[in-house]
């Protein structure tokens, strides 16, 4: 279901260009050109995601409407002509969102910047921690005013205790004067733990010695700031880090994962793998390792074109995923997969196997006007006590045992047939 976001503006350049904004973002957008719309409006319906607001209206030149509009309870972001300093601290004396000075086009992609952290803020869980339950409250009412997810600590060690329960959280906003840990302790300790990739740390104080930011930051800390601070900065200090991680999150990704497929690529394929062998051999877990080829596929791009080719291979990886949703799943390259997954017994495996062997083989797949089927060729070895490439290599000699010998089944590592 999409959002509804409030668009009240004079202009309407100005209400056409944010409506075009917000659509992209899947808003459903309502328009109000003056303070009486508005209130007629809100008088009857109040069921809004957020509020643009343009400061100075026909009826309303004063910032009437910001009022009005959170008298309601809708978020807020108020659009604005005038640069003085006196309208600024109006605006952000009101619990606000933002505020966008109207001064050229980096405004209106600001504004897209800024709707879209409101509808994807939830996702991101921010710890708060100050034994000042005043300074901590404060915090954590700008935090939620963005739609952050925010767990508080009164201390460091508590902290400690709240990152340990919370595995989600992806940034600490710290004091730096507290009993029992500090903050420059309670980052020291968080980066024993924790990298820069996986967790953000922005120490804060109200003390004016100047050496306090860089102890911060030489003990781990991402950012600093100095109480009393501004809303403006201190947001902006949160969604720079905050954006720096989900960049890198991304990034990770793409190494990753197959671009085309989003499965596992073959690199961490083989490092998670090796991962998981280990613990399943530790804890005596049967498992088996797949290797997965699919059988004629060159035989597709000539037939039907390499885009019908790469239709194939997204429609494997869906298969893979609803049949070995609990397992590691990979595209090793071309028409090569992979699987790695856990099991009662070896025949609990091996049926899950040739299950989903099976389901590919009764499928079809649209391919513009025409439908083609797939079958796939599979090698397996169960429980190997040898190494990841080692074990590849015996998956890989079933596999092609199972090509040799008519396609389509199931060949096991060690099986009569192999032999």
């Amino acid at each position: 279901m999409s959002q509804r976001l409030l668009v009240v503006e004079d202009s309407k350049p100005i209400a056409t260009v944010i409506r075009q904004i917000a659509r992209s973002l899947k808003f459903d957008v309502v328009i109000a050109t003056n303070l009486a719309e508005v209130e007629h409006l809100l008088s009857s319906d109040t069921d809004f995601f957020a509020a643009t607001i343009d400061y100075a209206l026909p009826d309303a030149l004063d910032g009437e409407a910001i009022a009005c509009v959170l008298s309601y309870g809708i978020p807020s972001i108020v659009m604005t002509g005038k640069m003085d300093d006196e309208t600024r601290q109006k605006i952000l004396s009101q619990p606000v969102i933002d505020y966008i000075p109207k001064e050229n086009s980096q405004a209106f992609l600001y504004l897209k910047r800024v709707l879209h952290w409101q509808l994807t803020n939830h996702q991101n869980t921010i710890l708060v921690v100050d034994d000042s339950s005043a300074a901590r409250n404060h915090v954590v009412e700008l935090l939620k005013r963005r739609n952050f997810n925010v767990v508080t600590a009164n201390n460091g060690l508590q902290a400690l205790d709240k990152l340990a329960q919370h595995k989600n959280i992806k940034m600490v906003i710290t004091d730096l004067e507290m009993p029992e840990m500090g903050g420059i302790e309670l980052t020291n300790e968080i980066r024993r733990t924790y990298t820069r990739e996986q967790l953000s740390v922005i120490g804060i104080s109200g003390a004016s010695n100047g050496i306090h930011s860089a102890r911060f930051i030489k003990n781990g800390a991402d950012d600093f700031l100095r109480k009393p601070f501004c809303p403006e900065e201190f947001y902006c200090r949160i969604m720079q880090n905050i954006e720096n991680l989900n960049n890198i999150t991304k990034i990770q990704h793409a190494a990753n994962t197959d671009y085309l497929t989003d499965l596992a690529n073959r690199r961490s394929f083989f490092r998670a793998a090796e991962q998981r062998i280990k613990e399943y051999v530790s804890k005596t877990v049967p498992y088996a390792l797949a290797m997965i080829d699919i059988d004629l596929f060159k035989q597709v791009n000539d037939n039907f074109g390499h885009e019908a080719g790469d239709q194939v291979l997204k429609v494997v990886a869906l298969y893979m995923r609803k049949h070995f949703s609990s397992g590691l799943t990979a595209r090793l390259g071309g028409e090569e997969f992979a699987v790695l997954l856990c099991g009662l017994d070896t025949d609990n495996l091996y049926n899950k196997i040739d299950d989903f062997r099976r389901d590919i083989a009764v499928s079809t797949i649209p391919i513009g006007e025409n439908t083609i089927s797939i079958t796939l060729s599979i090698g397996v070895v169960f429980d190997s006590q040898e190494s990841l490439p080692m074990q590849i290599n015996q998956a890989d000699n079933a596999l092609y045992l199972a090509k040799e010998n008519g396609r389509n089944q199931v060949v096991v590592s060690g099986s009569e047939l192999e032999d």
